[in-house]
């Protein structure tokens, strides 16, 4: 059976936060392996994070994975999150370095963690969390090339990773090739594609370039003329993310996550298409 995890981004309004839980439930019936929550740029989303994944603690069945970055913050500033998430029950850490909030350049907080490595060493150190960690099957936009992205991940690993979600990507032939890589590099954790099912082509093509995922010429072609018509968008975003989805499947991938922005009827819908996650339950 395929495994499956949702990410969420915390709200930052009382309607935003209907919202948010509205999504949750409509996709906690499918029985996700995790779901994780951002940690907004330079730890802007710091106590709406930790407070989504207390609540997803003590109201929902679902294990939350937690997000935490090092960026602009001291390494006591960086436990004193970790402590919180402890005792709140979290047991999954999504380990990431962060974006500045400026979104430049990365630099080390002068009393901080140098980047995900040392803060995986630490998590490892202090016990009592399963350590999920980034991975780009296009590259990082500050790296210098694809092994240098791969020798990164692997030092994640010896640092005490136990698996990778990978950026989300629209060019499904990224994912293998980065899986061959992999391979090659005797990368054995779990490396689970990143699928961003959406309507909003506008926004995710603008995404896509920041964060350097190539978007295929054939895929901009097929919304082209329809930023006024959401109907079709909804239709076309979940027939992409259902052939992506499938071509993974069908290359033998076991793990896959959704990227949902807080938005479930699209991957709810991807997900029942290819059967994914628990039966739902008959109405008599």
């Amino acid at each position: 059976m395929t495994a499956i995890s949702f990410e969420f981004f915390p709200p930052k309004s009382e309607a935003a936060a209907d919202k948010l839980w509205h999504n949750i439930s409509r996709l906690a019936p499918l029985g996700p392996d995790f779901v994780s929550v951002t940690y907004g740029a330079g730890g802007s989303t710091r106590d709406r994070t930790h407070s989504c994944v207390k609540r997803i603690i003590d109201e929902t069945r679902l294990k939350p994975a937690a997000h935490l970055t090092c960026v602009a913050a001291s390494k006591a500033e960086v436990d004193s999150v970790v402590d919180d998430y402890a005792a709140a029950g979290v047991k999954h850490i999504v380990a990431l370095r962060g974006d500045m909030p400026d979104m430049g350049a990365f630099s080390p907080h002068s009393d901080g963690y140098s980047g995900s490595v040392e803060l995986i060493e630490a998590l490892a150190k202090r016990g009592g969390f399963d350590i999920t960690v980034s991975a780009y099957p296009e590259k990082h936009p500050e790296s210098g090339s694809l092994s240098d992205d791969i020798d990164l991940l692997k030092a994640k690993i010896d640092a005490g990773a136990t698996r990778a979600i990978t950026q989300f990507v629209f060019d499904t032939d990224a994912h293998l090739r980065f899986r061959d890589a992999l391979a090659a590099a005797h990368v054995t954790i779990p490396v689970i594609p990143g699928i961003m099912p959406t309507t909003n082509f506008v926004g995710a093509k603008r995404m896509a370039e920041a964060c350097g995922a190539h978007m295929p010429d054939e895929l901009i072609a097929l919304y082209a003329g329809l930023d006024e018509d959401l109907d079709t968008r909804k239709h076309i975003g979940a027939s992409v993310a259902v052939d992506q989805c499938r071509k993974l499947l069908e290359e033998g991938f076991e793990y896959l996550h959704f990227y949902t922005l807080n938005q479930a009827d699209l991957t709810f819908a991807v997900c029942r298409i290819l059967q994914l996650g628990a039966p739902l339950k008959q109405e008599s």
